[in-house]
């Protein structure tokens, strides 16, 4: 399989409505912001998105509008990844149908699968699609990580291509570039390493930030593969306040309340998240001033 998943990727948010139902309006106008910012790939119904809160039918709708509003300018990374085997196939299914370019594959969560099983899940995943793969490590959310064994024994099946790495773990994440090969793709998914992770060689992003900052972000990955790496670390560093303000709320709200600050209304997070406590928007919204993001 030819398709190379690189560059920077927004992790998107899901846009809701005061009553809880996907803002189309929001999400259409989050689509263009994003595609305008430079990114090289959308990537909605990820954990950013809310996919755990989502129905299937709330997910399909996230990605139809998502794939139409794109009109191809950039590929389009479904979130597919279920506890379950069949939910996953099911959801993969989906999103090929509704004409996404690819899709991210989170292990199952809840359970703890062994190696042996989490190949099985993967494996029949990706006999059931035409699209290519990417396997995602979340190990703080899911409780399961993936080795870098396992990372290349997956990668011999021909439509894994890559995987997003949000471990946070250098070390795990050099050893996937190191062992997985160059026509492996490896992305960041902690917003911090972005710069590490291009060092090491791997391929870029799949990043949250993105949702508010995409300009920066890609210009971490513009700068780098230019040469400049002054200016690439130095986009990293100015970065670094934005995804250290995700301590200011309940996960995914921090990055929700951002997006509606700088007139992207992005709505609540679902229910039990609920909003940021007044001190801690003004804080993000300090955060955003100094960055440059808010007048």
């Amino acid at each position: 399989m030819t398709f190379e998943p690189k560059g920077i990727i927004p992790a998107m948010v899901t846009p809701l409505t005061s009553d809880g139902k996907i803002n189309v309006e929001s999400l259409r106008k989050l689509t263009n912001h994003l595609i305008d910012g430079g990114v090289h790939g959308l990537f909605p119904v990820g954990s950013q998105g809310e996919f755990y809160a989502l129905t299937f039918e709330e997910k399909k709708r996230t990605i139809e509008v998502v794939v139409e509003e794109a009109r191809g300018r950039v590929p389009v990374y479904a979130g597919t990844g279920a506890i379950t085997t069949r939910e996953a196939i099911s959801l993969t299914k989906m999103a090929e149908s509704a004409g996404a370019s690819a899709v991210s594959v989170v292990t199952p969560f809840f359970i703890r699968p062994t190696e042996a099983e989490l190949m099985e899940y993967y494996v029949a995943i990706a006999k059931a699609t035409r699209l290519p793969i990417l396997l995602y490590n979340n190990v703080a959310r899911t409780g399961v990580n993936i080795s870098a064994d396992f990372v290349v024994r997956a990668s011999k099946v021909d439509n894994i291509v890559g995987v997003k790495d949000s471990s946070g773990d250098m070390t795990l994440t050099a050893e996937y570039i190191r062992r997985a090969g160059e026509t492996f793709s490896v992305l960041a998914g902690r917003d911090t390493l972005i710069y590490g992770t291009l060092c090491y060689g791997g391929k870029g992003a799949i990043a949250a930030t993105a949702n508010v900052a995409p300009k920066m972000i890609v210009e971490i990955y513009e700068a780098f593969k230019a040469g400049d790496m002054k200016r690439s670390l130095d986009a990293q560093f100015r970065l670094a306040p934005l995804r250290l303000a995700f301590d200011l709320g309940t996960f995914p709200v921090v990055i929700k309340e951002a997006l509606t600050l700088i007139g992207i209304e992005a709505g609540p997070g679902i229910a039990p998240v609920g909003a940021m406590k007044p001190e801690a928007r003004a804080e993000l919204k300090d955060v955003l001033k100094n960055m440059g993001l808010l007048k």
